[in-house]
């Protein structure tokens, strides 16, 4: 079976953490929204069905369609050796994307903390008060709390001996983090040298390694949900 990727495609954004998984697991997969006609096609299909996914991503397996990058992963994760094999360590695995999500929701609002409706441009001063709390607060409790899971189990990953797609959730935290908050980020690492260890050991693995070297990587920009704004790195 070959899977369809639905996502925009001018940026990594959520899709990316479904991109990672399926790069790998060695799965064929189109990004359909990439191809000539594909962001027309992700469109229609949002409004099709019985079960229409609300945004992208969403992930069309077979007669399947699944929205949610958390519930895509947990799709993915059981089907391709990404997951533990007990229905209690898939939760574990899937509880811990969960808290990913809500990192990845507090990362956006550093630079849209008034919402999305407005441009960067009109809330910029908001946007500096709000990455100021999420370096001083909440940066470290998230990821403290991750460099925390890799000391306590003695493994390579976070869960253990095998990776998950959690590992490579993480691995895309670090990366978005340096590309977005370079000076701040790099300060903040010399406490979570376990974090910096697995985005090393993800992005050595043969399979992500070739994917971060290929044109099917988009680059970030300022039009995802990690952007570089200088002032915001101050």
């Amino acid at each position: 079976m070959k899977y369809e990727l639905y996502y925009w495609p001018e940026i990594q954004g959520r899709g990316e953490y479904v991109r990672l998984a399926l790069e790998e697991a060695g799965a064929a997969y189109l990004d359909v929204a990439r191809g000539s006609g594909g962001s027309g096609a992700m469109m229609r299909l949002m409004r099709q069905g019985a079960t229409p996914p609300f945004a992208p991503p969403f992930l069309k397996a077979g007669k399947l369609v699944i929205g949610q990058t958390a519930n895509i992963l947990l799709y993915l994760g059981a089907r391709h050796g990404l997951a533990p094999k007990t229905e209690a360590g898939r939760l574990w695995v899937h509880q811990l994307q969960l808290t990913i999500t809500d990192l990845v929701l507090e990362i956006h609002d550093t630079h849209h903390p008034l919402g999305p409706s407005l441009y960067y441009e009109d809330q910029k001063a908001p946007a500096k008060k709000r990455t100021e709390d999420f370096w001083d607060e909440r940066v470290p409790k998230y990821l403290g709390y991750f460099e925390g899971l890799l000391k306590d189990n003695g493994g390579s990953y976070v869960t253990g001996r095998r990776i998950t797609y959690v590992d490579l959730s993480v691995f895309q935290i670090v990366e978005g983090l340096r590309y977005a908050f370079p000076k701040r980020m790099k300060a903040f690492e010399k406490k979570t040298p376990s974090l910096v260890s697995l985005r090393d050991r993800v992005a050595a693995r043969p399979k992500i390694k070739a994917y971060l070297e290929s044109e099917r990587r988009i680059a970030f920009n300022e039009q995802g949900i990690f952007r570089c704004y200088k002032e915001l790195d101050a």
